[in-house]
């Protein structure tokens, strides 16, 4: 039985797959064909440039079969229901028009419209993830921190040194006077983009983001094929979910940062979901467009912790990216609008923010 009882739940998958195989031959002698090194080699070339456009095709097609395949396998496994009636309201209050948040509105962010920022970006969410078991602790911490080390320190995140930072390193950084959650948790981390840096991307964040070719969904690939910390994917009911809530916010970040030019320039922005997190599966409960069990508002009511991973989490985070997916899809069909998800996304997060005695689900994750 579903802890969520009136939505349906459904992921946008970017999990890295194993590349398709080079074709093989079968060595037998093609007719007509003299083996000569001028025809070998022109042979040995058509094959692999056949090879590497069927790779790029293969990434290219793989989230649309993925998406359906998890698409499908969510709706048949959770017995729950869309709940229209709250989905329509919040349309119809909103008038098809959700209010504007500009990604920087409280001016925390580090931005020179350069690599140095698509930098900070990545360090900034490679880091951005459970501040709840430090009450006074949240992300504007977090983001104005890393900011202020960066201003007073151009290298301060240089691959090299990223790989180096210890925990009172850290909390020296972002100027926090006692250990941070999961500390050791965001150090690993901290190392693991540092190394991953240097050994493929000479360094530099902005090197993985060119190397996507302005696709948002081969970023988020990217991202997660070579960035363990960010494969964010649990196991639910023997299927294999994924949510990549922390790759697909690096690649609004750089949108909104950027403003949708340069290294934020996607043709396929459209492609990314909202961010499952803390907040905006607790706005939509408010808003009356996710309905929980009794058990599980109990949980929440209490503040006993979710454990990460368990059927009620993998429910309230897959639950409120469908949600918000039906929210965009019904404000296209009633105003004529075309909404991203990152957008519904911002205004949803801006709103739970804003309400400090909202309560939301308690998981220790480094996902989210």
């Amino acid at each position: 039985m579903s802890h969520l009882t009136q939505l349906t739940g459904r992921t946008l998958s970017f999990e890295p797959q194993p590349q398709p195989q080079p074709w093989t031959m079968s060595g037998k002698p093609l007719r007509g064909l003299l083996l000569t090194p001028l025809t070998c080699s022109l042979t040995l070339l058509v094959y692999y440039l056949g090879s590497f456009i069927f790779v790029l095709l293969a990434n290219a097609c793989k989230f649309v079969f993925l998406f359906l395949f998890l698409f499908m396998g969510i709706i048949l496994l959770l017995d729950s229901r869309v709940n229209n009636a709250g989905i329509e309201k919040v349309v119809e209050n909103i008038q098809g028009s959700i209010p504007k948040v500009e990604w920087d509105y409280e001016g925390i962010h580090y931005f020179d419209n350069g690599p140095l920022s698509v930098q900070y970006l990545f360090v900034l969410d490679a880091l951005n993830f459970c501040f709840w078991p430090d009450k006074d602790l949240n992300y504007d911490h977090l983001a104005s921190g890393l900011k202020a080390a960066l201003q007073n320190d151009k290298s301060a995140f240089d691959a090299d040194r990223l790989q180096k930072y210890t925990g009172p390193e850290l909390r020296e950084l972002l100027k926090w006077p006692r250990p941070l959650p999961l500390e050791d948790e965001r150090v690993r981390l901290l190392h693991e983009v540092g190394f991953e840096l240097e050994r493929n991307f000479g360094g530099k964040a902005s090197n993985l983001v060119e190397s996507c070719g302005k696709s948002a969904a081969k970023l988020v690939a990217l991202v997660t094929r070579h960035f363990a910390g960010f494969r964010d994917h649990s196991v639910y009911k023997g299927h294999q979910v994924f949510l990549y809530k922390r790759a697909q916010i690096f690649v609004a970040d750089l949108w909104g940062a950027f403003k949708g030019q340069g290294y934020g320039e996607f043709y396929d922005i459209g492609s990314i979901t909202m961010f499952a997190d803390y907040v905006v599966p607790a706005v939509l409960e408010q808003l009356g467009v996710l309905k929980y069990s009794s058990r599980l508002a109990n949980i929440i009511e209490t503040n006993n912790e979710i454990s990460s991973g368990s059927e009620e989490e993998v429910e309230l985070r897959a639950c409120s990216v469908y949600a918000v997916e039906k929210m965009r899809e019904l404000i296209r069909i009633k105003s004529g609008k075309q909404v991203l998800s990152v957008e519904l996304d911002l205004w949803l997060w801006s709103v739970g923010v804003q309400c400090p005695a909202l309560q939301h689900h308690r998981t220790l994750s480094i996902y989210y």
